[in-house]
């Protein structure tokens, strides 16, 4: 059986096809980031933010009644915001199981991620998808 992560993921891959040449990637990617909904002055907090990125990186989590988790987030830059947009696309509205179970590193290979960042942006990405890692182990109760 598929998972619906990995459903996200093909169809995130199917759309970066579409799209050709990695500038126009960059602009589809900085154009996700602007349909994050602001956080609140009072959701930028310590505790949301993203410790191993160069940007400002604020994740929230919440627990679904279902027992899925839903991510929101903000950046102060606007490749940073795409990426948190393509992350919270990917992950949001799935269990702690699914999410760790998920094998982001392959994903952003088929994405074309893995090789289109700077090893800065890549560390950054990796931070998050670390942070929301964390976060599905502790709604796990591993």
């Amino acid at each position: 059986m598929v998972s619906p992560i990995s459903n996200e993921l093909d169809e995130l891959v199917g759309e970066f096809d579409l799209l050709g040449d990695w500038e126009e990637r960059y602009r589809y990617v900085i154009e996700l980031g602007r349909t994050l909904a602001p956080l609140t002055d009072a959701e930028r907090t310590d505790a949301n933010k993203v410790r191993g990125c160069a940007s400002q990186v604020w994740l929230v989590t919440e627990h679904g009644p279902d027992g899925t988790l839903a991510f929101r987030g903000d950046s102060d830059a606007h490749i940073v915001s795409g990426l948190i947009a393509i992350l919270l696309r990917l992950y949001s509205g799935h269990g702690p199981e699914e999410i760790l179970a998920f094998d982001a590193k392959a994903g952003f290979e088929r994405l074309g991620l893995a090789g289109a960042l700077s090893q800065q942006r890549s560390n950054g990405l990796f931070s998050m998808v670390e942070r929301i890692r964390r976060d599905a182990r502790t709604a796990a109760g591993v």
